[in-house]
């Protein structure tokens, strides 16, 4: 049987973690953003997930594809699915960091990390940040917490 008040510490936790994820990207900055990283182990099928959710969620934030977004991957998982689920949206992405002059590029930069079976997700842009908890299945991942979104001025 599962006890509300210790779902509700948990879930605090989370958020409480999410919060501190996000403060970090103000200080370990490069060009203004953190950079990238996502841990090999996130599974495909999580990682296509968690990067469909959260370009969703970035869509909303930045508006539909109709820019450019300046993408520096690694080679995980997670950096795959987030380079596909944008192009998904109609985002033109570069990760070579060269673009035609007169477009509008948006830097972007993500992390993921693990904790406490879950898995917090972040991207970052010059303008916002957001950031979500995710639980991970082996078929998937769902969200765990609500939207984190920090906007700049």
């Amino acid at each position: 049987m599962r006890c509300p008040a210790i779902d509700q510490i948990r879930q605090l936790a989370a958020a409480g973690l999410i919060v501190l994820f996000l403060s970090g990207c103000q200080t370990a900055a490069t060009d203004g953003l953190v950079a990238s990283d996502a841990p090999p182990d996130v599974s495909g099928p999580a990682a296509s997930a968690i990067a469909g959710d959260m370009v969703s969620r970035l869509a909303e934030q930045i508006g539909p594809g109709k820019v450019t977004i300046a993408l520096k991957v690694d080679a995980s998982p997670f950096g795959q699915a987030l380079e596909g689920a944008l192009k998904g949206w109609g985002y033109a992405v570069v990760t070579d960091q060269k673009t035609d002059a007169g477009k509008t590029v948006i830097p972007l930069a993500y992390g993921v990390l693990a904790f406490d079976g879950q898995v917090l997700a972040r991207l970052s842009t010059s303008k916002v940040e957001l950031g979500r908890a995710y639980t991970v299945t082996a078929g998937g991942a769902t969200p765990a917490s609500a939207l984190s979104v920090l906007k700049r001025g």
